[in-house]
Parts: C-alpha cells; structure tokens; sequence
C-alpha cells in the first residue's frame, strides 16, 4: 500500500451505498472486505428504544417495500415512522431487494435495518481496527414525533457504544447543533464532527458552537486547498462528505484532507494504492 492509503482515513458512506443497499449489514461487510478504515452510518430509534441505523426515520420508500414486499406509495412516504415501530417489526421489512434509482451497480439482495449494537458486533468481529463514524439524525421538527428529543437520543447512542466499548473507535456526528452541544455535556471526551451542508458557511457554523469539534466534515464543494490548510492550521481534521467521482476524488486527495466519506470505497481505495 502506498502511504496515502494509509494517511487518508477511508470512510464507507452508509456502507459502501453504490455498491450494496445502504446502512445495512451486508453493505458494512462489503466495505470491510474493501478495506474501508471506518464506517459512516446514521441512526434513528424504535418505539422500544432500539437505536437502528437507518438514514431516515421512517422507512424510505425509495429503498424498502412495504410488509407485503410491495413498493411504497408517494402518499405513504413518511408513513412508516421507526419511532411508533418496535425492532422486531421494523425487521419484518425488506430495504434490499428494490432497484435503486442513483446506483445502478448496486447488487440487490433482502435486508433489514439492523440495529447500532449488530453493526458493532459484526463489524469489530470482521476487523477489531474497524472505527465508526455515527451520524445522529435530529431536526427540531422531528423531536418527540420521529426521534426522541436530543438529550435521550444522544444517551441512547452513548449507551450502545459504551455497550460495546467502542469509545475509542468511535465518532459522533451531526448537522443539529443542539445534538452536538448535547454530546458534549453528555460525553466530553466523544470525538464530534460538525457536519455542514451545502447551503451553509463552514466558519459560520462553527463559531455557533460552543466547542471546538475534532472534525469539520463538510459537503465537499465547499472546499479548496486554502480552506482545507486553513482547517487543519486550526486542528481541525477535515473529512468531506460524499465524493463519489474519481475526479473529485482526485481533488480531495489534492487538498490533503483528513479523509473521505464515499459511496464507492473500492473507487477511492484504487486511487491511493
């Protein structure tokens, strides 16, 4: 391996999601088996207070059927709240078999959405190096109707990673500025990542915190070799989000980032060997 393979921490986007279907258990084994040096996934929580890694918390209907294993009509998106759903039911659904419309490499096999605690046992069984990258999805509008409120859900999370000692391996992520306060107060020594989306201003954003987060991980068009230096000058680790084209790859590498969040690991792991 070439010592960029191993200096850019190589971040599998929900898995490997061009590849195999998203946040779940065969994606993290694929990505694994890639060589991926952590996983990026993102969790919500069931009515029994299981901590499931899902990207939204409903089931999406771009990506499972319903019970019956029918597609999910546009009138039912958000119908499928994870939140009114206990685990064991939320499993009863398959989120692996339906064609994906933005990645058409991706191999189509049946899955569920596992919870945070499986992904752990699998992952650190496949690779015990293996690190986590765990995005808290909170929006104000969603407390108490799709997630529970900051301060349980950040616990909820705290507590499966303590679980599984997997502190060290382990980073918090979030766009929600009250779930990155709440980790703080929760959890001083967690390592966070302040997301920032593509509308936002990187600075801006952090200076809306009342701390300074290990990581800036920012939608990747917001970056340029001076914002990158600027950065990582400050001690920030600087980790994009998601890059997905060789050129844009190829760029990233170019600005010496920290590491790369993708949903084609394989695409990034050829470039640095």
């Amino acid at each position: 391996m070439s010592c960029n393979y191993n200096n850019t921490d190589i971040q599998g986007h929900r898995g490997c999601r061009g590849l195999m279907p998203e946040n779940t258990l065969p994606a993290f084994k694929k990505a694994i088996a890639l060589g991926v040096h952590t996983l990026e996934l993102d969790v919500a929580v069931s009515a029994d207070k299981i901590v499931v890694v899902s990207h939204e918390p409903f089931l999406s209907r771009t990506i499972c059927l319903d019970a019956e294993g029918h597609k999910i009509p546009k009138e039912d998106d958000m119908k499928y709240n994870l939140y009114q759903m206990t685990f064991d039911s939320i499993k009863q659904y398959d989120c692996g078999l339906k064609k994906h419309p933005r990645f058409p490499e991706q191999e189509k096999l049946k899955a569920y959405k596992p919870s945070l605690d499986e992904v752990f046992k699998l992952a650190k069984q496949l690779n015990p190096n293996i690190k986590f990258n765990i995005e808290i999805k909170a929006k104000p509008k969603y407390d108490s109707v799709f997630t529970p409120k900051p301060k349980e859900f950040v616990a909820l999370v705290l507590n499966v990673i303590e679980e599984n000692n997997a502190f060290a391996e382990s980073n918090l992520q979030s766009f929600d500025l009250r779930i990155l306060e709440e980790i703080k107060r929760q959890s001083p020594k967690m390592k966070v990542a302040i997301l920032v989306d593509e509308d936002e201003n990187i600075n801006e954003k952090l200076k809306q915190l009342s701390y300074k987060p290990e990581i800036v991980s920012p939608y990747f068009k917001l970056l340029n070799k001076h914002t990158v230096e600027a950065l990582q000058t400050d001690n920030f680790k600087v980790i994009p989000w998601t890059v997905n084209k060789s050129k844009d790859l190829e760029k990233m590498i170019d600005y010496r980032v920290d590491g790369i969040i993708t949903d084609y690991p394989d695409r990034l792991i050829n470039i640095l060997e």
